[in-house]
C-alpha cells in the first residue's frame, strides 16, 4: 500500500493512494483508523484493522482526486531522524574522503522534516545548501540489539527524502557542525507517501534520482550502499532503542552540488525532485528566508 498523510476538507486522515491516481479517506470513527501516521504506527490494532479493511476492498472508505487533498509528510512528530552519511563509497570520494569503516552516523531534530510540495527555505547565514536525494527507512516495530538476521521485521515501509545540506556549516566551521548544518527548518523534506514494505520486493534493487530544475544530478541505485538498511538497523539498534515512526536516511549518491566543479549550490527558484523506484517523486521549491 501507499499511505499518505493527508488534509481533506480541513481534517487530517489517513489516505491509501490507488493505483489510479485518486485517494481513499479513511475515517477514524468509521473505520477505526487513526487521524495521523504516527498513532497508526504506533498501535498493533489499528495496522491490523487495516490489513482487514485491505482484505474487504476498504469498504466505505471514499475515494477523492489525489489533487482534492493535501499531501503532509508522511510522519513529523516523532522521536528520531537518524542519517547515515557517506554510505555510497563513490559520494565519500567526491566529498575528499574514503569509504567508511563503519556506518557514519548523525541526526537531525524532527522540526526539519516538510511535506511535497512545500518549500525549502534558504538561510540567510547559509550560501551553500545543497541536495542529497536519499531512500528513507520508517520504523514499525520497536527493538534494541536487534540481530540482523531479524532487522527488516522492524521495517514498516519507505519514503523519499532529501537531505538538505548547508556545506559552509556543515563542513566550513570548527569542528565540523553537521547537526546545525543538517537540521535548520525545512531541510527534510519526506514524502510522498510512505510505501510499505510489502509493495517493495528489494530496497536495495531502487534507482535514486535527484533533478534540479528537470537536469539531472543524481542517478544511482540502492545497490550501492556500504552498508544494506538490514546491518544500518542492526547497528543502530546497538546504541539506541528504535521505536515505531522512527526515520533512518540511508545516504546519498553521488553528483551532489558541493562535489562538482565549479560547486553548485541551490538559489531561490530553483526545484528539486528525488525520484525512488516504486517509491514516488518528491518535489519542493526552494525560496529565500524572509
Amino acid at each position: 500500500m501507499k499511505l499518505a498523510s493527508i488534509t481533506y476538507q480541513q481534517q487530517q486522515r489517513i489516505g491509501i493512494v490507488q493505483e489510479n491516481g485518486r485517494c481513499l479517506v479513511l475515517d477514524s470513527e468509521f473505520h477505526g483508523i487513526p487521524e495521523t501516521m504516527e498513532a497508526f504506527l504506533d498501535s498493533d490494532q489499528a495496522r491490523g484493522k487495516l490489513a482487514e479493511l485491505e482484505s474487504k476492498g476498504f469498504e466505505g472508505a471514499f475515494e477523492v482526486a489525489l489533487s482534492d487533498v493535501q499531501l503532509n509528510p508522511p510522519l513529523k512528530n516523532i522521536n528520531k531522524v537518524i542519517c547515515v552519511g557517506k554510505n555510497y563509497a563513490d559520494h565519500a570520494r567526491e566529498m575528499g574522503g574514503e569509504p567508511p569503516e563503519i556506518p557514519v552516523v548523525f541526526s537531525m531534530f524532527p522540526s526539519a522534516i516538510i511535506g511535497p510540495g512545500d518549500s525549502v527555505v534558504l538561510p540567510t547565514i547559509s550560501s551553500q545548501v545543497d541536495y542529497e536525494a536519499e531512500l528513507v527507512v520508517v520504523i514499525g516495530k520497536s527493538g534494541r540489539h536487534i540481530p540482523r538476521e531479524q532487522a527488516m521485521d522492524h521495517v514498516f515501509g519507505y519514503c523519499c527524502g532529501n537531505d538538505i545540506s548547508a556545506r559552509d556549516w556543515q563542513k566550513g566551521k570548527p569542528g565540523g557542525q553537521w547537526l546545525l548544518g543538517k537540521t535548520f527548518d525545512t531541510f527534510a523534506p519526506l514524502g510522498p507517501f510512505l510505501v510499505t514494505k510489502n509493495e517493495i520486493d528489494d530496497p536495495h534493487q531502487l534507482k535514486v534520482c535527484c533533478r534540479l530544475n528537470g537536469e539531472i544530478m543524481q542517478s544511482s541505485s540502492t545497490s550501492s550502499f556500504i552498508f544494506p538498511i538490514d546491518f544500518l538497523i542492526s547497528h543502530l539498534s546497538k546504541f539506541m532503542t528504535l521505536a515505531p515512526g522512527d526515520l533512518i536516511f540511508t545516504g546519498t549518491p553521488p553528483g551532489v552540488g558541493a562535489g562538482r566543479k565549479p560547486p553548485l549550490f541551490l538559489k531561490p527558484g530553483d526545484t528539486v525532485e528525488v525520484e525512488i523506484e516504486n517509491v514516488g517523486v518528491l518535489t519542493n521549491p526552494i525560496v529565500a528566508e524572509v
